[in-house]
């Protein structure tokens, strides 16, 4: 029997925790790692990612859609720089994520040695939770194990940084009962976080006391759909979703008023300035100008974690625990309330704003309303389909016209929102689920930034699949767009070519230069016939929806100022009488 090296023993841990996937990208400062990789048979699959962004950001997505740890690897120096985006990502939306990263041999270290970099500072504050340098072969079992026990209970991410030379190093499964040597083992269980009974008392107290209840929902309730609507019947209050909560509970309940905020509908924005109580549940939705005025609103926020909770708006009783238990726990406590005038009213404004989302559809936008192309894709989404978006225009079509039915899931980059997410994000929830019908939305700006190097990955993958339905719709608007809106009504600045305009790349071409099948698409006329296409085709598909970058991505509601900002804009900006057009057929008013 062949000797056993450390990366043989990093790989059998990892094994044992269940990992069933690697994200990454070869380098020499894991080639021990890819040695062991081909000699375990390729066990866990080794997923090449074309990036290490890629790969982290793949991680990332695996962790949202499967519960799992993600886990990526990549060599020293340049490839430990490229994983830190998705890093990030990860972090900040916390999912659980590990990240193996070569270093240079350690007789190298100290020297100035190529691609030698300080990777315990680079990697502080992303894995601060939990960074460990493996320079011995007695500390396999019990790095890896804290790696992933803290990524699963933190809900963040962890490092395992490993010299090259070590991982050649011949293993040591079994440590001496001596001093210093550590006896790890394998597993984790949740704990029960349950908040004590007193503060459901007086939680429960708030709700039943509230005429006008307000639900606020987040990533952290994805899991407790059935909660939710109980405690929303109960309270007969209406649920809004932050972006990472969409789906949370199907858009087609009535009382699910939809996203809120800047991406939001008038449903919920007016829900949430208008209740007298409000439940936060898994949030940390950052935008507090829609959250209610300080004052106007008693407010119970259910969160893991004591670092997040009264942290956006003045909470009066917060519940520290899981929120799918928590609510179970709250919900006997709760008198149900007869149905009366809020409830209808919230009711009746989301069906409003559901249909004041499709008129703006339906408006005139040459070549192509993005919002069409939205509303289009919505009507067409397969049962059980995963949807990823991109940061952008892109998100704010996912927001208001996509709507979610019962067994979908979607999401995208939310808190760190970095461009470039949604391709490595479909490819990873398609290889977790490659039975289901998989749709990315993406701006051309995030494509030309990564978006068309996923595709790479895409095109290598695809054939393994059950069902080869993954659609990456491209909106080329030869802009970056939501900036251009934000520089207008935010700052008061027309448009600014120079860092705006984008060159016009032929996206549906070259997906079929990749092997894959591309369908471009200029006309209202000729959408639902091109959709009908991506989703009949027999291998994945990118649509390239060439669409208007005058149509407006504001707030439903505009604020007197960037009324100001957009009159200030206006008056210099180059597309000005067509975005002037356009603000009119939505609705604006200057």
């Amino acid at each position: 029997m062949p000797e056993q090296h450390v990366s043989d023993h990093l790989l059998e841990r990892l094994r044992a925790w269940g990992v069933r996937r690697l994200y990454g990208y070869s380098g020499d400062g894991i080639n021990g790692l890819l040695g062991a990789l081909n000699r375990a048979g390729n066990q866990p699959e080794f997923v090449h990612s074309v990036h290490e962004e890629l790969a982290s950001l793949m991680a990332c997505a695996h962790a949202k859609f499967t519960g799992e740890v993600g886990v990526c690897t990549a060599t020293s120096g340049p490839g430990a720089i490229h994983l830190l985006n998705g890093l990030y990502d990860a972090k900040l939306d916390h999912q659980p994520v590990v990240a193996i990263i070569g270093q240079q041999a350690r007789p190298a270290l100290g020297s100035a040695y190529q691609q030698e970099i300080d990777l315990r500072t680079l990697l502080k504050d992303v894995a601060g939770a939990y960074l460990a340098d493996l320079t011995h072969p007695a500390q396999v079992a019990h790095v890896v194990d804290r790696a992933f026990r803290i990524a699963l209970d933190e809900r963040t991410v962890t490092a395992i940084i490993i010299p090259h030379d070590v991982q050649d190093l011949p293993a040591q499964n079994e440590q001496p009962h001596e001093h210093g040597y550590q006896h790890s083992s394998v597993g984790y269980a949740p704990a029960r976080r349950l908040p004590h009974d007193e503060d459901l008392r007086r939680a429960a107290d708030i709700l039943n006391a509230g005429a006008r209840v307000a639900i606020l929902a987040g990533a952290g309730a994805l899991h407790a759909g059935a909660e939710l609507t109980l405690a929303a019947d109960a309270v007969q209050g209406g649920v809004a979703k932050a972006l990472l909560g969409k789906a949370a509970l199907p858009d087609d309940l009535p009382f699910v008023t939809g996203s809120v905020g800047w991406l939001g509908t008038e449903a919920s924005n007016h829900m949430l300035q208008t209740c007298d109580t409000l439940l936060m549940v898994g949030t940390g939705f950052p935008y507090t100008e829609y959250l209610p005025r300080e004052g106007q609103a008693r407010t119970v926020q259910i969160d893991r974690s004591a670092s997040r909770v009264g942290l956006r708006t003045p909470t009066e009783v917060n519940l520290i625990g899981d929120s799918a238990e928590t609510l179970r726990a709250l919900l006997p406590l709760l008198h149900p309330k007869p149905r009366g005038a809020w409830r209808e009213d919230l009711e009746a404004r989301a069906r409003q704003s559901w249909a004041d989302a499709e008129r703006a559809a339906q408006q005139d936008a040459p070549p192509l309303n993005p919002a069409r192309v939205a509303s289009a894709l919505s009507r067409r989404l397969p049962p059980r389909s995963i949807i990823t978006a991109d940061s952008g225009t892109s998100a704010v079509w996912l927001g208001r016209h996509l709507r979610l039915r019962e067994g979908m899931m979607a999401s995208l980059s939310g808190t760190l929102a970095t461009m470039g997410s949604a391709v490595p994000y479909a490819l990873a929830a398609k290889l977790n689920f490659p039975d289901r019908p998989v749709i990315a939305l993406a701006g051309d700006g995030a494509m030309q930034m990564s978006g068309n190097a996923g595709l790479i990955a895409v095109a290598q993958q695809w054939r393994a699949w059950a069902d080869p339905r993954l659609v990456v719709v491209v909106l080329n608007n030869r802009d970056l767009n939501y900036v251009t809106w934000e520089q207008r009504a935010m700052e008061g600045h027309p448009k600014f070519p120079a860092s705006q305009d984008l060159p016009d790349v032929p996206f549906a071409r070259y997906a079929e230069l990749l092997g894959l099948q591309g369908v471009r698409v200029d006309d209202a006329g000729h959408l639902e016939d091109a959709l009908e296409v991506a989703f009949g085709a027999d291998r994945p598909v990118v649509l390239e929806a060439v669409v208007s970058a005058h149509v407006p991505t504001l707030p439903p509601t505009l604020t007197a100022q960037q009324r100001q900002h957009l009159q200030a804009a206006l008056a210099d900006d180059p597309d000005a009488a067509e975005v002037k057009r356009q603000l009119r057929q939505q609705g604006y008013t200057l």
